[in-house]
């Protein structure tokens, strides 16, 4: 069974969305990678099995979205809806952190399981200690407001395992410690 890691984009200031709820150019390298950009976009290609999305973080897309990773994606929803098969990707909608991180692991395999959207989602996993790794994409930008990442949880210690530096983002590992 593959590893259950967070994998987001960060301003240097800690938040994840700008005050006006939007990306506010925190993913502009992602869209044209250089350097290591390009080597942690094929190893998230090569390694996700699943992903894990929260609600808002899948938007009002009633036809899902276009997306490099051809894996189901689960929704956390209060609302049930059916499945949204968009390309090779497929959005299954789910009730709880805990059916969608059992059914992204029976559909991943022995490919890890992203949490790739959401702050309260990300929080939700981290406080349940259903995360093993943290990947965070710094942005050398301060919004000075918005959603952050990390306003909400449990004292958590990480290890360092990695850091990379590419241009206008530097890419960091790190391992829960239990």
């Amino acid at each position: 069974m593959g590893t259950v890691f967070l994998d987001m984009v960060m301003s240097l200031d800690g938040f994840v969305a700008g005050p006006d709820n939007t990306d506010s150019g925190l993913h502009d390298w992602y869209f044209a990678p250089a350097g290591n950009a390009t080597f942690v976009i094929d190893e998230l290609l090569e390694t996700i099995g699943a992903m894990i999305l929260g609600n808002r973080a899948f938007g009002e897309q009633p036809e899902g979205f276009d997306t490099p990773y051809h894996v189901p994606h689960f929704v956390l929803s209060h609302t049930a809806r059916p499945t949204i098969v968009n390309g090779e990707a497929s959005f299954i909608f789910v009730d709880s952190i805990e059916s969608a991180l059992a059914q992204a692991r029976e559909a991943a395999g022995e490919k890890s399981v992203c949490v790739a959207g959401g702050a309260a989602t990300a929080q939700q996993l981290l406080n349940a200690g259903l995360i093993d790794e943290l990947q965070i994409h710094i942005v050398p930008m301060l919004l000075g407001g918005g959603l952050r990442l990390f306003d909400q949880i449990k004292p958590v210690k990480l290890e360092q395992t990695r850091v990379l530096e590419s241009p206008g983002v530097t890419h960091m590992r790190f391992a829960v410690l239990r």
